[in-house]
């Protein structure tokens, strides 16, 4: 809905993007004056539950109109619309005694009274949620900020969900200095498409962080529910482990956000259980992930693993979880470091072990700085299925724009460019980025799968003649270019 002016010209309603971007900016401007919260590893999650808050007040409310019979998750005086709504309601240590001695007390002790019930949701979000502002002032300022957002209708909810998925990219900038990195959106598209969950499969995220995987694979099953029932059904079959309290709490927020009531996402370290305790009933249908690597796990955790496959690398024991987890026929995109395509030992062993179980089909060799700039080590995507014994994996260069060596922050990797992927994807054929491997080949090399593209010339064994001459042709152009440029500034 938009409101007309005296002009005649259209001004955007306080919901729409623009403007929810515009709040949202003021209060994190205002959120910067205060001494508790230190760079945005604080004043996001601080805006994250407020808005959170904010966001699920307009869902009871209007639940409250639509279902005669519905019962508020938040009573009285704990709802955002009792404390936060009136910009001359409580401020300075009065509210900050409010929030932190009440009103984030009561939510952590919300319970539940049967499954599906949204106070234990409630209650798990914010069991590690605290209020890190120590100016009641500027956090009255902050409240007012949020609460001129309105999340009165599903579409407001719907732009808020977006807007917040904004906010968890700028977490990155903060994130990446402690190891942590989210996969980018169009990376995660394409993994979602080309796996494809379906309603009524189980669909797991191992580290799942802030939940990017799980709301985009509901995105993709959207179209194909055709009921309420099954809507529910996809969302009890979305699950998730995370072991930071930080993204869970974003990644528990973001499926609310996108209308999963009790989201399954389990507080918790994916490796801290023995492998082989892993049962049929714990195996899923699906497996969509981006596992941390390039960090360590504790040695206790080694143990869980067996004796020939150790390592503390969190990549390779992630690869060992997912195969044992998937069901037999399941199906798995996984984005892993170029380490784990050439890493011979343990690694070798592992990817052994994931080549004779699984049927790995495809990599996807994505170009250099894809995650730009928050880690400059090149990634690929790992696509198989567990049917048994690979039999030849196809290989995938994805290039660069033309005239483009990489990506940056202000120059990412857009969706539009997996498109000739795609269109390959089904009705596969050699070319001068694809190519196709047989698993005698790879056993032979050590279960290498660095493998350099065997449709562009190899620069080791091409006559030096031919080099040279080829370099000294490139130079008298770059000569010619810059004599003609001398000459136009003449």
């Amino acid at each position: 809905m938009t409101i007309e002016s005296r002009t005649g010209r259209t001004r955007r309603r306080i919901g729409q993007p623009r403007s929810l971007a515009s709040s949202i900016k003021l209060a994190r401007d205002t959120m910067r004056k205060d001494a508790g919260l230190n760079g945005d590893l604080d004043r996001i999650p601080q805006l994250a539950w407020l808005l959170f808050l904010k966001a699920f007040d307009g869902l009871e409310q209007s639940r409250g109109v639509t279902e005669h019979d519905y019962r508020p998750t938040i009573e009285s005086p704990y709802r955002w619309r009792d404390w936060a709504a009136d910009p001359n309601g409580r401020t300075g240590d009065a509210l900050t005694a409010f929030v932190n001695n009440e009103v984030l007390p009561h939510l952590r002790g919300l319970s539940g009274i049967g499954a599906y019930d949204q106070r234990d949701v409630l209650a798990a979000v914010f069991r590690e949620t605290y209020n890190r502002m120590l100016s009641g002032y500027l956090l009255r300022d902050v409240v007012n900020r949020v609460n001129d957002i309105d999340f009165a209708s599903s579409a407001d909810i719907h732009t808020m969900a977006h807007l917040y998925e904004s906010m968890l990219r700028e977490m990155r900038d903060a994130a990446g200095d402690s190891g942590e990195f989210y996969t980018p959106r169009p990376v995660i598209r394409f993994m979602v498409q080309q796996v494809d969950p379906k309603p009524g499969e189980l669909v797991l995220d191992p580290a799942c962080g802030t939940g990017g995987f799980l709301v985009e694979a509901l995105e993709h099953m959207r179209p194909s529910i055709t009921s309420g029932r099954q809507l529910r059904h996809v969302h009890e079959s979305l699950r998730g482990i995370e072991k930071k309290p930080l993204p869970y709490l974003l990644g528990m927020m973001n499926l609310v956000l996108h209308g999963v009531g009790q989201p399954n996402i389990t507080r918790t370290n994916a490796l801290a259980r023995p492998i082989t305790q892993i049962g049929r009933a714990d195996r899923v249908d699906v497996i969509l992930t981006n596992p941390p690597f390039g960090g360590e796990e504790e040695r206790t955790v080694l143990s869980n693993f067996p004796a020939d496959k150790q390592t503390t690398e969190t990549a390779w024991l992630f690869l060992q979880l997912v195969i044992r987890q998937l069901k037999d026929g399941g199906r798995c995109g996984i984005v892993v470091p170029n380490a784990v395509l050439f890493a011979d030992g343990v690694g070798a062993r592992i990817k052994q072990q994931l080549l004779t179980e699984c049927n790995l089909h495809t990599v996807v060799r994505l170009p250099d700085g894809v995650f730009n700039p928050y880690t400059a080590i090149p990634t690929n995507l790992l696509f198989f299925t567990k049917t048994g014994r690979t039999t030849e994996t196809w290989f995938y260069e994805l290039l660069p724009p033309e005239g483009r060596k990489g990506y940056s922050k202000t120059k990412p990797l857009r969706f539009e460019e997996f498109a000739d992927c795609r269109a390959w994807w089904d009705d596969r054929t050699e070319g001068e980025n694809m190519w196709r491997v047989p698993f005698a080949t790879l056993e032979r090399n050590g279960f290498n799968l660095d493998l350099r593209n065997p449709h562009r010339a190899d620069l080791a064994h091409r006559p030096p003649r031919e080099l040279l001459s080829e370099l000294i042709s490139a130079e008298t152009q770059v000569m010619s270019l810059l004599a003609e440029l001398q000459r136009q500034a003449e």
